[in-house]
């Protein structure tokens, strides 16, 4: 018998029972659906979260002495960069190179007559473009001027949480280079808001040099932050920038806990990836074998007409994959449209969760992303495990003798 026969058999054996193969249909659909929509969160989870920690924390590269350790946030004249004006200028000379901006990082407390807290302070180069986020995100007072003094601007969530406005003076307390703590009294001129939930809570910015000048760090600097134009040239642009003494870090290396936290989450969604995969695939073995049972005499006149039990079941099998291919068709497109969709509106988390993520610039909204490469091997994942378990029935319904069969009811 022709191929062409069994699809038309199988095709007339579906629409014989419309509802039951509808709402077949429309589990592989929306089973399909929930795999692309979860792949795209994550995608999307991903791709914004590394974008928002190169773009507000980290940059493309960073300079920084051989000595230098993050989680320090040492103000030692020994693990900070001594040329920076001249690492600047070397990196900036790049074509490749969009901005370098050279930054002061210390751990810090900042209080009011009512209480206190424990943040970061940075001091930068108020009119390097690296900072722009902080500069656009001004929602009160003003922003940084290079030549400022005593001026420092807050995350608007900080303001809110400590009751700070904007023109209210401020302690501040850090360390200095010669080890002695050197404590303040600032202006809040601005408050900023970059959506970055970590970022706002847990930062102080001023201008680099009233930084160095507070910590008795001279023209040194903690680090230079380097964008580029393509993130593609960042291996080029780091053998450009080595030098003694110099470590150059890549925005892989300090994106490294980001990274291997969605990896891992990566190999817990495939687990429900399989999951829900399993279960529609069950709802499809479950469908053939009641449809086999209805037709068990219509397929012991079709053996005793002399149909082979291949035969028979290869008609099966082609229900199972008529099934499949049209209820994951339907899933893509449902899924496709609702990521669109949410691409748009974004998905808010709740900001007190986001922000207790250290280390990482989330926002309190996430934007799924269409992963064309997650969605063909979801379809096919699915395709190929549909078709696995629909094996079962076609083989039942193969094996069913037709002296038997003839005598059902």
């Amino acid at each position: 018998m022709a191929l062409k026969r069994f699809w038309v058999i199988a095709y007339r054996d579906l629409v014989r029972n419309k509802r039951r193969t509808l709402l077949t249909l429309l589990a592989v659909a929306l089973g399909m659906m929930v795999l692309i929509m979860m792949s795209g969160l994550l995608a999307g989870i991903i791709a914004g979260g590394l974008r928002d920690n190169i773009r507000l924390n980290t940059g493309h590269l960073q300079l920084r002495d051989d000595t230098y350790e993050i989680e320090k946030l040492s103000l030692l004249s020994r693990d900070l960069l001594q040329d920076s004006d001249i690492l600047v200028s070397q990196a900036e000379a790049l074509s490749e190179v969009q901005s370098a901006a050279p930054v002061l990082w210390s751990s810090g407390v900042l209080s009011t007559v009512r209480e206190s807290t424990g943040l970061q302070v940075t001091g930068i180069d108020s009119n390097d473009d690296f900072h722009a986020p902080v500069r656009e995100g001004i929602v009160e007072g003003d922003y940084l001027t290079a030549d400022g003094r005593g001026q420092v601007l807050i995350g608007k969530r900080l303001a809110d949480d400590m009751d700070i406005t904007v023109g209210q003076r401020v302690s501040l307390t850090m360390g200095g280079a010669d080890g002695q703590v050197n404590e303040d009294i600032f202006t809040v001129v601005g408050l900023f808001n970059t959506g970055i939930l970590n970022y706002d809570q847990n930062t102080v910015i001023m201008p680099l040099a009233q930084a160095q000048a507070f910590s008795n760090s001279g023209s040194r600097t903690s680090s230079i932050i380097v964008m580029l134009n393509d993130r593609e040239d960042t291996a080029k642009v780091a053998a450009a920038l080595q030098a003694p003494g110099i470590s150059v870090l890549t925005w892989e290396d300090l994106n490294a806990l980001l990274l291997t936290l969605m990896e891992q989450a990566g190999g817990f969604y495939y687990i429900l990836y399989i999951i829900v995969i399993l279960v529609v695939a069950v709802l499809i073995a479950n469908t053939l074998l009641m449809s086999v049972f209805e037709r068990t005499r219509e397929l012991g006149i079709l053996a005793s007409l002399g149909m082979k039990g291949r035969q028979i079941m290869l008609m099966v099998l082609f229900e199972a994959i008529i099934l499949a291919l049209l209820g994951v068709a339907a899933g893509l497109v449902l899924g496709a449209g609702l990521i669109a969709y949410l691409a748009r509106v974004g998905i808010e988390f709740s900001a007190d969760a986001m922000g207790a993520i250290e280390g990482m610039a989330l926002g309190s909204k996430m934007y799924p992303a269409f992963a064309p490469a997650d969605a063909l091997v979801l379809s096919l994942l699915m395709f190929f495990i549909v078709s696995l378990v629909s094996i079962y029935p076609a083989w039942y319904a193969a094996r069913i003798e037709p002296v038997k069969a003839l005598h059902a009811l």
